[in-house]
Protein backbone atom coordinates (compact mmCIF):
# COMPACT_ATOMS: atom_id res chain seq x y z
CA UNK A 1 0.00 0.00 0.00
CA UNK A 2 2.61 2.07 0.75
CA UNK A 3 3.95 1.86 -2.59
CA UNK A 4 1.15 2.52 -4.31
CA UNK A 5 1.03 6.04 -2.41
CA UNK A 6 4.12 6.46 -3.15
CA UNK A 7 3.25 6.16 -6.69
CA UNK A 8 0.29 8.61 -6.46
CA UNK A 9 2.37 11.38 -4.65
CA UNK A 10 4.95 11.20 -7.49
CA UNK A 11 2.72 11.01 -10.41
CA UNK A 12 1.34 14.17 -8.79
CA UNK A 13 4.51 16.35 -8.90
CA UNK A 14 4.78 15.25 -12.30
CA UNK A 15 7.62 13.29 -11.78
CA UNK A 16 8.33 11.76 -15.29
CA UNK A 17 10.70 8.66 -13.80
CA UNK A 18 7.05 7.79 -12.18
CA UNK A 19 5.51 7.23 -15.73
CA UNK A 20 8.29 5.43 -17.52
CA UNK A 21 8.11 3.10 -13.98
CA UNK A 22 4.32 2.16 -14.43
CA UNK A 23 4.71 2.24 -18.35
CA UNK A 24 7.01 -0.58 -17.79
CA UNK A 25 5.37 -2.90 -14.63
CA UNK A 26 2.86 -4.61 -16.27
CA UNK A 27 1.75 -5.62 -12.70
CA UNK A 28 0.67 -1.84 -11.88
CA UNK A 29 -3.09 -1.87 -13.91
CA UNK A 30 -4.99 -2.46 -10.64
CA UNK A 31 -3.12 0.84 -9.51
CA UNK A 32 -3.75 2.78 -12.09
CA UNK A 33 -7.66 1.88 -12.23
CA UNK A 34 -7.42 1.95 -8.24
CA UNK A 35 -6.35 5.88 -9.28
CA UNK A 36 -8.93 6.36 -11.45
CA UNK A 37 -11.84 5.07 -9.24
CA UNK A 38 -10.34 7.38 -6.18
CA UNK A 39 -10.41 10.77 -8.50
CA UNK A 40 -13.66 9.99 -9.34
CA UNK A 41 -14.79 9.13 -6.22
CA UNK A 42 -12.68 12.80 -4.78
CA UNK A 43 -14.49 14.69 -7.95
CA UNK A 44 -17.76 13.14 -6.81
CA UNK A 45 -17.59 14.27 -3.10
CA UNK A 46 -16.39 17.23 -4.04
CA UNK A 47 -19.54 17.89 -6.13
CA UNK A 48 -21.79 16.20 -3.69
CA UNK A 49 -23.65 19.70 -3.21
CA UNK A 50 -24.21 20.06 -6.83
CA UNK A 51 -24.63 16.43 -7.86
CA UNK A 52 -25.72 14.56 -4.66
CA UNK A 53 -25.25 11.29 -3.94
CA UNK A 54 -26.00 9.70 -7.14
CA UNK A 55 -23.27 11.56 -8.64
CA UNK A 56 -20.14 9.40 -7.43
CA UNK A 57 -21.52 6.29 -8.86
CA UNK A 58 -22.27 7.65 -11.83
CA UNK A 59 -19.27 9.69 -12.13
CA UNK A 60 -16.94 6.93 -10.94
CA UNK A 61 -18.69 4.30 -14.34
CA UNK A 62 -18.53 7.51 -16.69
CA UNK A 63 -14.96 7.84 -15.39
CA UNK A 64 -13.43 4.64 -15.95
CA UNK A 65 -15.41 4.46 -19.27
CA UNK A 66 -13.77 7.27 -20.29
CA UNK A 67 -10.44 6.23 -19.32
CA UNK A 68 -10.34 2.83 -21.57
CA UNK A 69 -11.97 5.15 -24.28
CA UNK A 70 -8.92 8.01 -24.02
CA UNK A 71 -6.44 5.71 -23.47
CA UNK A 72 -7.15 3.65 -26.78
CA UNK A 73 -7.09 6.74 -28.58
CA UNK A 74 -4.23 7.48 -27.18
CA UNK A 75 -2.77 4.88 -27.81
CA UNK A 76 -3.83 4.84 -31.53
CA UNK A 77 -3.48 8.20 -32.61
CA UNK A 78 0.42 8.43 -31.10
CA UNK A 79 0.87 5.10 -32.75
CA UNK A 80 -0.58 4.97 -36.00
CA UNK A 81 -1.02 8.74 -36.48
CA UNK A 82 1.47 10.79 -35.02
CA UNK A 83 4.00 8.31 -34.08
CA UNK A 84 7.86 9.66 -33.49
CA UNK A 85 10.92 8.12 -34.48
CA UNK A 86 11.42 5.90 -31.20
CA UNK A 87 7.41 5.30 -30.62
CA UNK A 88 6.74 1.62 -29.23
CA UNK A 89 3.89 0.87 -27.18
CA UNK A 90 0.92 -1.21 -26.22
CA UNK A 91 -2.42 -0.38 -25.14
CA UNK A 92 -1.43 -1.32 -21.24
CA UNK A 93 1.14 0.91 -21.15
CA UNK A 94 -1.51 3.83 -22.00
CA UNK A 95 -3.47 2.57 -19.11
CA UNK A 96 -1.44 2.44 -16.78
CA UNK A 97 0.30 6.24 -17.29
CA UNK A 98 -3.23 7.81 -18.23
CA UNK A 99 -4.38 5.93 -14.84
CA UNK A 100 -1.56 7.70 -13.02
CA UNK A 101 -1.87 10.81 -14.79
CA UNK A 102 -5.32 11.20 -12.90
CA UNK A 103 -3.57 11.72 -9.09
CA UNK A 104 -3.89 14.96 -9.52
CA UNK A 105 -7.81 14.88 -9.64
CA UNK A 106 -7.66 13.47 -5.85
CA UNK A 107 -7.62 17.32 -4.84
CA UNK A 108 -11.44 17.22 -6.21
CA UNK A 109 -12.40 16.11 -2.71
CA UNK A 110 -11.80 19.97 -1.70
CA UNK A 111 -14.32 20.92 -3.68
CA UNK A 112 -16.60 20.23 -0.87
CA UNK A 113 -15.83 23.41 1.03
CA UNK A 114 -17.91 25.94 0.14
CA UNK A 115 -17.01 28.26 -2.73
CA UNK A 116 -14.23 26.34 -3.49
CA UNK A 117 -15.83 23.96 -5.93
CA UNK A 118 -15.31 25.80 -9.40
CA UNK A 119 -11.64 26.45 -8.64
CA UNK A 120 -10.79 23.58 -7.19
CA UNK A 121 -12.09 21.62 -10.19
CA UNK A 122 -10.26 24.06 -12.85
CA UNK A 123 -7.11 23.66 -10.78
CA UNK A 124 -7.31 19.66 -10.92
CA UNK A 125 -8.32 19.67 -14.77
CA UNK A 126 -5.06 21.58 -15.48
CA UNK A 127 -3.10 19.36 -13.46
CA UNK A 128 -4.49 16.37 -14.46
CA UNK A 129 -3.87 17.61 -18.10
CA UNK A 130 -0.33 18.46 -17.84
CA UNK A 131 0.25 15.39 -16.04
CA UNK A 132 -1.58 13.17 -18.65
CA UNK A 133 0.96 15.14 -21.48
CA UNK A 134 3.74 13.78 -19.26
CA UNK A 135 2.66 10.18 -19.48
CA UNK A 136 1.83 10.49 -23.21
CA UNK A 137 5.02 11.74 -23.88
CA UNK A 138 6.82 8.93 -21.57
CA UNK A 139 4.34 6.53 -22.82
CA UNK A 140 5.11 6.45 -26.47
CA UNK A 141 8.29 7.64 -26.03
CA UNK A 142 8.69 10.91 -27.41
CA UNK A 143 10.84 13.57 -27.53
CA UNK A 144 8.58 16.30 -27.89
CA UNK A 145 6.14 17.81 -25.71
CA UNK A 146 4.53 19.39 -28.07
CA UNK A 147 3.63 16.23 -30.20
CA UNK A 148 2.38 14.69 -26.67
CA UNK A 149 0.10 17.68 -26.75
CA UNK A 150 -1.40 16.80 -30.36
CA UNK A 151 -1.94 13.48 -29.22
CA UNK A 152 -3.84 14.87 -26.13
CA UNK A 153 -6.19 17.44 -27.39
CA UNK A 154 -7.08 15.10 -30.77
CA UNK A 155 -7.83 11.72 -28.33
CA UNK A 156 -9.67 14.23 -26.05
CA UNK A 157 -11.75 15.60 -28.82
CA UNK A 158 -12.92 12.57 -29.80
CA UNK A 159 -13.48 11.18 -26.36
CA UNK A 160 -16.14 13.93 -25.68
CA UNK A 161 -17.96 13.43 -28.77
CA UNK A 162 -17.85 9.42 -28.36
CA UNK A 163 -19.19 9.67 -24.62
CA UNK A 164 -21.70 12.34 -26.18
CA UNK A 165 -22.97 10.04 -28.60
CA UNK A 166 -22.58 7.61 -25.80
CA UNK A 167 -24.84 9.24 -23.23
CA UNK A 168 -27.60 10.10 -25.55
CA UNK A 169 -27.93 7.00 -26.93
CA UNK A 170 -28.34 5.64 -22.68
CA UNK A 171 -30.69 8.53 -22.13
CA UNK A 172 -32.79 7.45 -24.72
CA UNK A 173 -32.85 3.79 -23.76
CA UNK A 174 -33.66 4.91 -19.73
CA UNK A 175 -36.67 6.66 -21.14
CA UNK A 176 -38.13 9.29 -19.10
CA UNK A 177 -37.67 9.39 -15.60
Amino acid sequence: MEGFVNRIFRAAKLDALLYEEVEADKGAFGQAMGVVILSSIAAGIGSIGEGGSRGILMGTIAALIAWFIWAFLTYFIGTRLLPGPQTKADYGELLRTIGFSSSPGLIRVLGIIPGLTGVIFILASVWMLIAMVIAVRQALDYESTLRAVGVCVAGWVIQLLILALLFSVFIRLAGPV
